[in-house]
């Protein structure tokens, strides 16, 4: 039984790794007619790819004055190099694949985030479009669970700001002797730690909107991201829980 549970869990694993969680395509940044920005584009990309795994971020930029794109490519901080370089490359083969013409872009996955745009986004908060997540199911004591969550997302957010920890925060709590509670936060590396404290406040108050009472959660902004779970997500992994998760997926935009 507990040989099938691992692979049950490496096989979601590798799903979520393989499969992005959703896209951003700004239709008003249309640059078909525009060859240059598009070869800017493949080469900023190639750079992504190429740099991010070594330290698990980049923020770069390719190209000169209105042709000049921005980018900027980070892995989830608990992830190993091999996982993050494969992240990267599915996410820089993806979103030209699904924001084909389109200068300002961004996809989203479990073990990673890549965006561009003309425009220069590096350090600031952009909290425009949302991406959440929610477990169709509801915990058996809301008030018990909500004082146990709200106390941990506390403590992980505190991590988070914190320089060295480089906006990650991760953490669990016992709920029972058989439930434990497990959340990870992160804010892209380019924030400073007000703007990383906000954009997480910011994630964390849509949970009363989009994930009241549930079993797990996950908010995907373009500059944080906060899941928590009630079976562990994250690495190292915890074997004691096993894997059950059933969510629905809900797309905010401006």
């Amino acid at each position: 039984m507990a040989l099938l549970q691992s692979l049950v869990l490496l096989l979601f694993l590798y799903i979520c790794a393989a499969d992005p969680l959703g896209e951003f395509c700004n239709k008003d940044s249309n640059v078909s007619g525009n060859g240059m920005i598009s070869a800017n584009i493949d080469n900023l990309l190639a750079e992504l790819v190429a740099e991010t795994a070594k330290t698990g971020y980049i923020a770069t930029s390719y190209g000169k004055d209105q042709d000049k794109v921005f980018g900027l490519a980070q892995c989830r901080g608990d992830v190993d190099s091999k996982d993050c370089a494969s992240c990267i490359q599915d996410a820089a083969k993806q979103i030209r694949q699904r924001c084909v013409n389109q200068a300002d872009a961004r996809i989203w996955y479990d073990y990673c985030f890549l965006r561009y745009n003309t425009e220069n986004f590096v350090g600031k908060v952009d909290t425009s479009f949302g991406i959440f997540y929610y477990n169709v199911e509801n915990v058996t004591d809301p008030k018990s669970f909500n004082k146990e969550l709200g106390a941990l997302m506390d403590e992980i957010r505190s991590q988070a700001v914190v320089p060295k920890n480089e906006g990650l925060g991760k953490g669990e709590t016992t709920l029972s002797p058989f439930v434990t509670l497990y959340a990870l936060v992160q804010c892209t590396r380019d924030l400073s730690q007000i703007d990383c404290a906000q954009c997480l406040a910011i994630a964390v108050g849509n949970f009363p909107n989009f994930c009241n009472n549930k079993k797990g959660c996950r908010v995907l902004y373009s500059s944080c991201y906060v899941r928590y779970e009630l079976y562990p997500f994250f690495f190292p992994l915890d074997s004691k829980n096993a894997l059950a998760d059933t969510s629905i997926k809900v797309v905010v935009s401006p």
